[in-house]
């Protein structure tokens, strides 16, 4: 089986965390600490893949990308 071989040349996306999870559900608090995300109004840099915008993809009342 051929070996996985993540593109860098796609670059980084970054995600700013702009609304409270307070009152959503469990699992959608759950995707938030995953990112890594501490602080509300905080922005992190991840790798631009299909994987991490499906994330950001199921809470975009949470989420935004900023560009």
């Amino acid at each position: 089986m051929a070996k996985k071989v993540e593109n860098t040349e796609s670059g980084k996306i970054k995600i700013q965390y702009y609304r409270s999870m307070i009152g959503y559900s469990k699992k959608q608090k759950e995707i938030v600490k995953s990112l890594g995300i501490t602080k509300l109004n905080q922005t992190i840099e991840r790798v631009d893949t299909p994987s991490t915008r499906g994330v950001v993809a199921k809470i975009p009342h949470l989420l935004r990308i900023v560009e």
